[in-house]
């Protein structure tokens, strides 16, 4: 159930995002950079417990202009770490600051950059058992790097959990610029523009802020800087080739999906796709309310009123075969 207030989905996804949040019991975190790529580089922030190769790890990737400070990254983590779990945030390429450490942009179909962290923490950290959760376009990419491994997921990592993945970024595109989402639209046009801008301040020979001019949506956003940009030509070889709904069939490992049915911008209709219902690797929670990435509902015993944070953590505990700090 909603909390009080908050069964309106507007009300619910702002909420999620403004309300003031505190976390004591998570330990201060150790940054980390790691080589994704040949040209990028990116920081987790690590909460390690204190036998990093025995314990577990979560990995969490956020969604779109949000970075390892979102508010349900640092909640996730909090209650990961008192599960026993090592936590580790991930800032995807260009977020949380690190601008500097790549010459290129960020996209929703970056599952390699996903892979690469948990191959980096089985070899260099011997960590044991991996699970890795994403939001919104952090959980495309781990539904995308899911089916792309298909059976051949490294044995390391255990599990997949996500909330709000934008399956289908076409979809997603169109919902966002339906008049009641305008904020939604106007506030992460304007993220990623500023971030356009100083990228072309620190490599003014690869990006050409003119190709601003007349953005006012997220599809023309993306075809004028994702798409050619990122090697997709344009917005629709973007979202065709980025989505992760194409991918879900071949999910060979226990995931979960969590999503609202009334999330203002991905649309409820890319989760009755066959290829995800039949999936028997694949969970599927999806309430009548929550907006996207909010579901803050009323405190029940022995958990606060983050439910979706709480659900992802559960999962996971369920599905992890290692003994707990």
């Amino acid at each position: 159930m909603p909390a009080a207030g908050l069964r309106d989905p507007h009300r619910m996804t702002i909420a999620a995002a403004f309300w003031p949040r505190r976390f004591p019991a998570l330990p201060r975190h150790e940054s980390r950079i790691v080589k994704v790529a040949r040209d990028a580089l990116v920081r987790l922030d690590c909460h390690w417990q204190a036998d990093r190769a025995a314990a577990s790890a979560v990995v969490l990737v956020h969604g779109l202009e949000g970075s390892s400070q979102s508010h349900y990254m640092l909640g996730t983590a909090e209650k990961a770490w008192r599960a026993g779990f090592s936590a580790i945030r991930m800032n995807v390429r260009n977020c949380g600051g690190t601008e500097r450490l790549c010459a290129t942009l960020y996209h929703s179909g970056l599952s390699s950059d996903v892979g690469a962290v948990a191959e980096w923490l089985a070899r260099e950290e011997g960590v044991k058992e991996i699970h890795l959760a994403g939001f919104s376009m952090g959980g495309n990419q781990v539904l995308k790097l899911a089916g792309e491994w298909g059976a051949d997921v490294p044995r390391e990592v255990a599990s997949f959990a996500t909330v709000c993945p934008s399956l289908e970024l076409g979809r997603c595109a169109d919902a966002i610029a339906l008049p009641a989402n305008r904020l939604y639209q106007w506030n992460f046009l304007r993220g990623l523009k500023a971030r356009l801008r100083r990228k072309a301040r620190l490599f003014p020979h690869l990006f050409r802020t003119d190709r601003l001019r007349g953005v006012r949506t997220m599809r023309q956003f993306d075809d004028a800087v994702t798409g050619p940009y990122c090697g997709f030509g344009n917005a629709e070889g973007y979202y065709r080739t980025a989505s992760a709904l194409q991918f879900v069939g071949r999910i060979a490992r226990p995931t979960l999906i969590i999503t609202a049915q009334d999330d203002p911008f991905i649309p409820f209709e890319s989760f009755n796709d066959p290829a995800l219902r039949g999936n028997p690797n694949i969970t599927l929670l999806a309430p009548a309310h929550g907006g996207h990435c909010g579901f803050i509902g009323r405190c029940i015993a022995g958990e606060d009123r983050y439910w979706a944070e709480n659900r992802v953590v559960e999962f996971i505990r369920q599905h992890s075969k290692r003994p707990r700090s």
